[in-house]
């Protein structure tokens, strides 16, 4: 006789061409675990805070052209997103979220996947690069 596992929850396919998580959660509001519908648009963004419950701040930046001047302006939209705790995203990874039916108020998003974490910069500084410590020198 064979150990009995407790039953482990599939993941149920929700339309888009992501990978569902390893893990098993018991949001109702998970795409991949609860009955929430995925429908509409899927974008792209970073997450910026986690602070909320279940809830994260997604940041998109797109560049916008300026005809007077000629040059590009860097523009920045936030979503309010769900966020499943089968994905369990920390704050700097790129995602992809998925537009759902209104959550609440300001929640009309879904986190669908985790793509991992972006590329940091700090207001176009470069990344500081360690050098050796230098020789002290000796006096004659």
């Amino acid at each position: 006789m064979t150990p009995s596992r407790p039953p482990t929850r599939r993941a149920r396919d929700i339309g888009l061409d992501v990978r569902a998580p390893k893990t098993a959660c018991d949001d109702r509001h998970c795409p991949f675990h609860g009955r929430l519908p995925i429908r509409g648009q899927v974008l792209e963004g970073m997450v910026v805070s986690t602070s909320m419950q279940r809830t994260a701040v997604v940041e998109r930046t797109l560049l916008h052209y300026v005809p007077k001047f000629e040059r590009y302006e860097k523009r920045r939209r936030r979503y309010l997103a769900h966020a499943p705790p089968c994905l369990n995203v920390p704050v700097g990874h790129r995602v992809r979220f998925a537009e759902t039916r209104p959550l609440s108020k300001l929640v009309s998003f879904c986190l669908v996947e985790d793509l991992g974490e972006a590329a940091r910069r700090v207001r176009g500084e470069e990344p500081e690069v360690p050098t050796a410590p230098a020789a002290p020198e000796e006096a004659p």
